[in-house]
């Protein structure tokens, strides 16, 4: 990678779903890719996929909860922008979980984003560069059975507040993305992070949005700079009701709650 003069993308949890799609999207627009995930052989078939597009790809074996593999991950040279991604949700009533379940919710979806910004902070520096943190329409409204999950993505996002200003001045630009409702695996990972590929998919095809269009939005408002990006249309309704008629969101939550009817997943936005 060090010897290209192309642009460098580094992206977390890029071995399927949003991940990998906003990878391949900057691909397409011009990006050579360092690829980090868990999962090494769904990592090698996003870069096969780069390549073909024409860009190199590096596919890194990575863990967003362990200290250092970040920093191993992006010694490689330049990195132009930063896509903290990796996450998974844990999902049940409060009297179901522990505070082991808690934690382990935190620890990747809040300090894993922490372990990718500090490890990449110097590179995006130097090239002026953009971070993208992935938040979710759940860090605003917070529905019955997902309080792990919005905990998580209301920190994330007050951090993407925070360090919007406080990276400014080093030519950083901070973009929140919080997505509604997208086609990826994170309804068919357990509370523990394990994945189950024949799991159920809960949300009905029509309130999903498709992954590479969820991933050309994310591309452009990064490229762009832009603050903040919330989508789908219910994701935003949800987010405009929870700032300005919270009353009225609480009604329709009271009235309409989602409900799993398989324990523990609770769909998640």
């Amino acid at each position: 990678m060090t010897a290209s003069t192309a642009r460098v993308a580094f992206v977390t949890g890029a071995s399927s779903g949003i991940g990998a799609a906003v990878a391949l999207e900057l691909a397409r627009r011009g990006f050579d890719l360092v690829l980090a995930a868990r999962r090494l052989e769904r990592l090698r078939e996003v870069a096969r996929a780069a390549h073909g597009l024409g860009r190199r790809a590096l596919e890194v074996g990575c863990d967003v909860t362990r200290d250092g593999d970040l920093e191993a991950a992006v010694e490689l040279g330049r990195v132009d922008v930063v896509v903290a991604n990796a996450g998974f949700g844990v999902a049940s009533p409060l009297r179901k979980l522990s505070l082991d379940d808690y934690r382990r919710q935190l620890e990747t979806n809040v300090f894993g984003v922490l372990r990718t910004v500090y490890a990449t902070l110097d590179d995006l520096a130097a090239s002026r560069g953009c971070l993208a943190i992935i938040g979710s329409v759940s860090g605003f409204v917070a529905l019955p059975g997902t309080s792990p999950y919005s905990m998580s993505k209301a920190a994330v996002h007050a951090l993407a507040g925070s360090l919007w200003y406080e990276l400014a001045p080093l030519g950083i630009s901070v973009t929140l993305v919080a997505p509604g409702f997208v086609d990826s695996d994170i309804r068919r990972v357990d509370n523990h992070g394990a994945l189950h590929p024949d799991a159920r998919e809960p949300i009905p095809g029509w309130l999903r949005m498709r992954t590479d269009v969820a991933a050309s939005k994310i591309v452009t408002a990064t490229l762009k700079r832009r603050r903040e990006l919330v989508f789908t249309f219910h994701g935003k309704l949800g987010v405009a009701l929870a700032r300005h008629t919270p009353g009225l969101l609480a009604f329709l939550v009271r009235r309409f709650g989602i409900r799993s009817r398989r324990e523990p997943r609770v769909p998640q936005l």
